[in-house]
C-alpha cells in the first residue's frame, strides 16, 4: 500500500537515474503522489502512464514555487543537471543550470516549508589533490571540471540551508552509474555502459579511457535503493547534509572488459584515451563510505560479477526485442 501524505516533485525525470527512479518511487509512494518534471526529452510511455508529468522552467524560482503550490508538494527530489563531459563543452551553462536551479529549489523549499529536499552530489567533487584510494568522507575538494565545481558549491549550499534554516536536505555523492535501461548521457563514466551496448550489438568497442583506469561505479538497482533509503530514513539518522560518500564497486576498464568476455567470448576492445581521461584521472579510484553505512544502513547488493551478468541478460533481451 502506498504511503499517504507525501507529494514529491522529481526533476530530471527523463535522465539516466530519474527515468528509472520515478517508476520505483511511484510503486512505493503511489503514482499520483510523484510528479515527474521534464524539460525537452520525451519521457517513456511507462512514465507518462504511471503518474503526472509536467513541464517546468527550472531556471525560474517563481515557476517552481507555483508548481509546488499547485500540486501540493511536500518534497522536492532535484536530479536535473548537466553532467561532466557535457559541462566541459559549455561550462557557463553548466554553472547556470546546475547551481541556479538548486538555488531556486532550496529557496522554494525554505519559503514553503517543505519537509525534505534530495539533491545528488557526485564523486566529481574530488580532484587531483584528493586521496584517490579509499577517498575519505571529509577531505580536500578542489575539482578540475565545471561539473565538479557545481557539485562542491551545491554541497555547501545544501549544508548552509540546513544550518541556517533547518531545511532537511539530503544528498549522496553518486559514483558512476551503470544502467541497462537508459543510454549514457554525457558523463565521464559512460564507457562502462557503452561497453555493454557495443559488446552485444557489434562484438567490439573502442574505449575512451586507458585499460588501467579504475573508477567507482554503481549498478542502477543499488543507486535507486540508495536514494530511496536515505530519503526514507528517520531525520535523526541523517548526520550530514552536504553529501554522503556511497560506493558500489571499483574496477578498471580492463577488468570490466574481461568480465564481459566471460559472457561474450569473442568480444574485442581497443583503448584510445581522449580528453575524458584527464577527468577520470582526477577522480577517486575507490570510496570510503563508512559514514553512510553507519548512519542509515547503506549496503550495496551488486559487485562486478553480478552486475555484469544482470546487465548482459537485461540488455540483450531489450536489444533483441527492439531489433525485431
Amino acid at each position: 500500500m502506498a504511503k499517504q501524505g507525501r507529494r514529491i516533485l522529481l526533476t530530471g525525470a527523463t535522465g539516466q537515474i530519474g527515468s528509472e527512479l520515478v517508476l520505483e518511487m511511484r510503486k512505493r509512494y503511489g503514482g499520483e503522489n510523484v510528479i515527474a518534471v521534464v524539460h525537452t526529452r520525451q519521457p517513456s510511455k511507462e512514465v507518462m502512464e504511471s503518474g503526472p508529468v509536467v513541464k517546468a522552467d527550472l531556471a525560474s524560482e517563481q515557476a517552481i514555487h507555483d508548481l509546488v503550490r499547485e500540486m501540493k508538494i511536500t518534497e522536492i527530489w532535484h536530479l536535473a543537471a548537466i553532467l561532466s563531459v557535457t559541462g566541459e563543452d559549455d561550462p557557463q551553462s553548466a554553472w547556470k543550470v546546475n547551481t541556479g536551479s538548486l538555488c531556486s529549489v532550496l529557496e522554494v523549499a525554505r519559503k514553503l516549508k517543505l519537509e525534505k529536499v534530495f539533491w545528488p552530489s557526485s564523486i566529481a567533487v574530488f580532484g587531483p589533490t584528493s586521496p584517490r584510494i579509499e577517498t575519505p568522507q571529509d577531505t580536500v575538494l578542489v575539482p578540475t571540471s565545471m561539473y565538479g565545481v557545481t557539485k562542491v558549491a551545491g554541497e555547501l549550499l545544501c549544508n548552509y540551508y540546513f544550518i541556517k534554516y533547518g531545511l532537511d536536505v539530503r544528498s549522496v555523492r553518486y559514483p558512476g552509474i551503470v544502467s541497462s535501461e537508459t543510454p549514457p548521457g554525457g558523463g565521464t563514466t559512460d564507457y562502462s555502459v557503452e561497453m555493454f551496448y557495443e559488446a552485444i550489438q557489434k562484438g567490439r568497442y573502442t574505449c575512451f579511457v586507458r585499460e588501467d583506469t579504475i573508477l567507482p561505479l554503481m549498478y542502477m538497482p543499488d543507486c535507486i535503493n540508495c536514494t530511496l533509503q536515505i530519503m526514507d530514513a528517520p531525520r535523526n539518522k541523517i548526520k550530514r547534509h552536504d553529501g554522503y560518500n556511497v560506493a558500489g564497486a571499483s574496477f578498471s576498464a580492463g577488468e570490466l572488459a574481461a568480465e564481459v568476455r566471460k559472457h561474450i567470448p569473442d568480444f574485442e576492445i581497443e583503448y584510445k584515451p581522449d580528453y575524458r581521461q584527464k577527468i577520470a584521472d582526477s577522480w577517486p579510484m575507490s570510496i570510503d563510505d563508512r559514514e553512510a553505512r553507519r548512519d542509515w544502513g547503506w549496503q550495496p547488493s551488486y559487485d562486478l560479477s553480478s552486475m555484469t551478468e544482470d546487465m548482459i541478460t537485461r540488455l540483450s533481451k531489450r536489444l533483441i526485442n527492439k531489433g525485431r
